[in-house]
């Protein structure tokens, strides 16, 4: 470490994301004193292009790739995403070097709770796990296309009789109170790495690495590989109508569940599962929905 004068950590530039870089900075100056840490702070064509569903526009990769590529060319050193923004398979250029303690898994209402929401009444959200899982709980409600930043969000919530979030991000903004319900994971199934980071390294780059493991987490790291192994075996990403959320105890097995579906409206399968191996139980559980969906 004594060898590294400033690590530079690339991220995207929105406010939720700099607060995800800044603390892991922060945890890293706290497991390497003297530690000098540059925070480099990069726009993505998917903050950019507001106008366009994610799907249309390269998934949820789209978030990712730009900051990637600044720890490629050799910018940074490391990159700190969100782990619901990563593709299921990491480059192999690149590795998954931490996952720090994660934080809220669940989503939430802001606007209404799903009992004040009169028929008919329309929910913003872009994504299409949580149409699929607010259309199970009332059939009668009605979708809009929802994205931007946070603020942006919350800015927008007053278009709609409510819209959907993370919980984790209102409140590492200080949103927090203007959550009007929050949904419990074991029914209302989160995103892939819905309230986890993950940083990502180059894979050659062992001294970094080396650095990044003081703030792994393990049992965090266990639950979201084994999430990640889910969405990899189904090939998707935040366009198919999909979720995951493991448990992993001290001492205990993992917990996987997980929600698959065709399309809003229609046939929703729930399933669990539990094991020791995060990257075989994901993808058995995610081969079982499929057949299931598609026998």
């Amino acid at each position: 470490m004594q060898s590294v004068q400033v690590l530079r950590i690339a991220t995207r530039a929105s406010a939720l994301a700099m607060w995800q870089a800044n603390h892991v900075a922060d945890l890293l100056r706290s497991a390497h004193s003297g530690l000098e840490i540059e925070v480099i702070a990069l726009s993505t064509e998917g903050d950019r292009r507001l106008d366009v569903p994610l799907s249309e526009i390269g998934g949820k990769g789209i978030f990712a790739t730009e900051v990637q590529a600044a720890v490629l060319d050799g910018r940074a050193d490391l990159a700190v995403h969100s782990a619901k923004d990563l593709p299921a398979v990491t480059a192999t250029e690149l590795c998954l070097a931490a996952v720090p303690a994660r934080g809220d898994v669940r989503d939430a209402l802001v606007g209404k709770t799903l009992a004040e929401l009169q028929e008919g009444a329309v929910v913003a959200t872009g994504s299409a796990r949580r149409r699929v899982l607010l259309a199970e709980l009332r059939p009668d409600l009605r979708f809009e296309e929802l994205r931007g930043n946070m603020a942006t969000r919350l800015e927008k919530a007053a278009q709609f009789d409510a819209i959907v979030v993370a919980a984790v991000a209102f409140e590492r903004l200080g949103f927090g109170q203007h959550l009007s319900e929050v949904f419990e994971p074991d029914s209302f199934v989160p995103q892939v790495g819905q309230g986890a980071l993950a940083i990502e390294c180059r894979a050659e780059d062992a001294q970094t690495a080396r650095m990044l493991a003081a703030i792994e987490h393990g049992p965090s790291r266990r639950c979201v590989e084994a999430e990640r192994s889910f969405l990899a075996e189904l090939g998707g990403d935040c366009s198919l109508p999909a979720g995951a959320y493991a448990q992993a105890p001290p001492g205990e097995q993992i917990t996987l569940r997980a929600v698959l579906a065709s399309e809003v409206g229609g046939h929703v399968l729930h399933g669990s599962a539990t094991g020791t191996d995060p990257n075989l139980l994901g993808r058995s559980l995610a081969a079982s929905l499929r057949e299931q969906l598609n026998p």
